[in-house]
């Protein structure tokens, strides 16, 4: 029964651990800023892992408490934090910390020896290049590799969509669609904000086909196009 006793206050610990690591940890994403959610670099990628390993050892390291995740998660933070505040402050570091862009395409020309520094073949390349929507190195001006490891390209002038000044064409209203349902609910501060009612939303809806809102999985409003509404399928 001890034994037994001992089991279930262990599995409790590392549940009320491992809950206290998932806020510390959100809390830190939080202070950090969304731009160490969308731009990993080669650094961020390896103070994830050290992170993952550090708050992994202090959960399951059966002489390590609350406290000694907590100083883990304060001692990575303020160090991230450091060190993006170096970065910011001294332009030089920013290379170091984060990486340099390379450009591996010029003037429609291949640059291999840039290819083989960033350890990069031609199997990645056109992996990258078709996910920006070129199936063709003949149609890339500049390809360049960011320090997060993404592919930005600038293709040749033949092979551009053409834009709205290139046709003359006048300039034209393009209005932000706003989310009025969301999964079968209404998004009441959006439809009133946007200068709707809610009688005018379920008007409109009956209008589209629905009997009511619990039947639309998705609709959005802009004034120039109204109501689209999607059906759960």
């Amino acid at each position: 029964m001890k034994g037994c006793e001992r089991s279930v206050g262990t599995y409790a610990e590392i549940i009320v651990e491992v809950i206290f690591g998932f806020l510390g940890l959100f809390l830190l994403t939080k202070v950090l800023g969304k731009t160490q959610m969308n731009q990993i670099t080669v650094f961020d990628f390896i103070a994830a892992i050290a992170a993952g390993e550090l708050f992994g050892n202090a959960i399951f390291d059966p002489e390590a408490g609350l406290t000694h995740i907590a100083v883990a998660i304060i001692t990575w933070g303020l160090l991230m934090i450091v060190i993006e505040k170096i970065t910011q402050r001294y332009k030089r570091t920013r290379g170091f910390f984060e990486g340099k862009p390379s450009v591996i395409i010029s003037q429609g020309e291949i640059r291999y020896e840039d290819m083989k520094a960033n350890k990069m073949d031609f199997n990645q390349l056109m992996h990258q290049l078709r996910s920006n929507n070129v199936f063709s190195i003949a149609e890339v001006d500049y390809a360049i590799i960011e320090a997060n490891g993404t592919l930005s390209i600038l293709k040749k002038s033949a092979y551009q969509t053409p834009t709205r000044n290139d046709l003359k064409l006048p300039e034209q209203a393009n209005p932000l669609p706003v989310s009025f349902i969301l999964d079968g609910e209404i998004i009441k501060d959006n439809v009133i904000n946007s200068g709707q009612t809610l009688d005018w939303l379920h008007q409109e809806i009956k209008k589209l086909g629905f009997d009511k809102v619990a039947e639309v999985a998705y609709a959005e409003w802009t004034p120039t196009d109204g109501l689209l509404a999607k059906a759960y399928r």
